[in-house]
């Protein structure tokens, strides 16, 4: 019987609830209630509830003193000076991978990176991806000896090192020391009774199991950010498990472009527009539409660049501080404009700078730049240069009589 159930009933579970009944309802709820998707004093107030009451049920010594005594019991502590609690964001990035706990010196297992596509999107409104994986884990029939009691023996052959030592003789009086694998136990340094062996794992103490893993990706992570599952790699006997590091990889967006916590983008213009004014949309990430304008008189140049504060990205850990967005402008000019056009266009800009043109200048024309014909003359350059750096390469001479 438990003196309270108020921590139980915060995460909507039975106070015989175990600790993975426990973890599935502080998941569902903290990512329900979290601040980045409900932005509000009840929301956050409920979020830390949440977070409090999952640390001390998670905790055996903490749960022990709360059915006991309830809430007063554990604000008082055992020795009446009360525990040390988290923040409610750092309970979630324990929960989610965003840090790792100390757990001693233990042997740990290798960590599992994989790497996870994602849009500009989700990153500018942050997004919850379901990842499945295989994974290995201790077989739960043996409980990872890999057959019955007993079962298990120490290999006869290298006596429990894993290692065979040979000698080799090279010639008289030299020999050579090998050390190799044990052939018998593979390294292990353990052989075990075919007839005793586990029927799930076949002896090898480990089984596959499909794991699915909810990622939650805030607003404002970067390409290349990892995100942490502390514990949730390949077990193997003896070994802590390591951890399973999911790495954010940016997909291109065909308009924006990601500088920092700017985002990038480009508006073309029609010389009209350019000179005379304009109003255009933008749509953002979060499918909101932005309206720019340009009031007449205001020119703007070829390439010129504007910029729109807070509309950038999120900065991760503080969304409701945005980046700018940058605009560059691109002018399209006309291929051409009809002569009879020109006195009213000159008209409208400003007059033309005379220049004074010498009696004995030349007069050349203008062709279309052409990349490939520049080459092939530069080519022809170096042929001629050639010629003339190995002036005792064959010539022709005429004969003398």
């Amino acid at each position: 019987m438990v003196k309270e159930t108020g921590y139980y009933d915060i995460l909507g579970v039975p106070p015989s609830a175990n600790d993975s009944e426990l973890k599935k309802a502080y998941r569902k709820l903290a990512m329900k209630y979290h601040p980045d998707k409900n932005p509000g004093k009840d929301a956050e107030e409920k979020f830390k509830q949440i977070s409090h009451a999952y640390e001390v049920l998670s905790d055996p010594k903490k749960r022990e003193i709360y059915d006991q005594g309830g809430e007063e019991a554990i604000k008082g502590g055992s020795s009446g000076g009360g525990f040390d609690f988290h923040s409610p964001m750092d309970i979630f990035d324990m929960f989610f991978g965003g840090r790792r706990s100390q757990r001693g010196s233990a042997r740990r297992g290798k960590d599992v990176v994989h790497q996870m596509k994602v849009s500009l999107e989700d990153l500018y409104n942050g997004a919850t991806r379901k990842l499945a994986l295989q994974k290995n884990v201790i077989c739960a029939k043996c409980e990872g000896r890999g057959g019955k009691e007993g079962a298990v023996q120490k290999c006869g052959l290298c006596r429990g090192t894993g290692m065979q030592i040979r000698i080799h003789q090279l010639g008289p009086g030299m020999v050579q020391q090998i050390q190799t694998v044990c052939a018998e136990c593979r390294g292990e340094g353990e052989c075990i009774d075919p007839k005793l062996r586990c029927k799930v794992c076949n002896g090898q103490k480990i089984v596959k199991e499909r794991k699915i893993l909810e990622v939650h990706i805030d607003k404002g992570m970067k390409d290349g950010q990892q995100i942490r599952f502390t514990g949730e790699g390949d077990q193997e006997p003896g070994l802590e498990p390591g951890d399973i590091v999911i790495v954010l990889d940016e997909k291109e967006h065909p308009e924006f472009q990601r500088k920092g916590n700017d985002l990038i983008t480009q508006k073309e213009l029609l010389l009209v527009e350019a000179l005379c004014g304009f109003q255009k949309t933008v749509k953002t990430l979060d499918s909101r539409v932005l309206i720019i304008t340009v009031l007449p008189g205001e020119v703007i140049k070829d390439r010129a660049i504007k910029c729109i504060m807070g509309e950038g990205m999120p900065i991760h850990r503080d969304p409701f501080e945005k980046g700018r967005l940058i605009i560059q402008f691109l002018v399209k000019f006309p291929d051409r404009i009809p002569p009879e056009k020109i006195v009213t266009l000159e008209s409208c800009l400003p007059p033309r700078e005379e220049h004074i043109i010498p009696d004995d200048a030349d007069h050349v024309d203008l062709i279309e730049f052409d990349p490939q014909q520049e080459q092939t003359s530069s080519r022809r350059g170096e042929a001629y240069e050639s010629d003339d750096d190995h002036p005792h390469g064959q010539r022709v001479q005429c004969a003398s009589h």
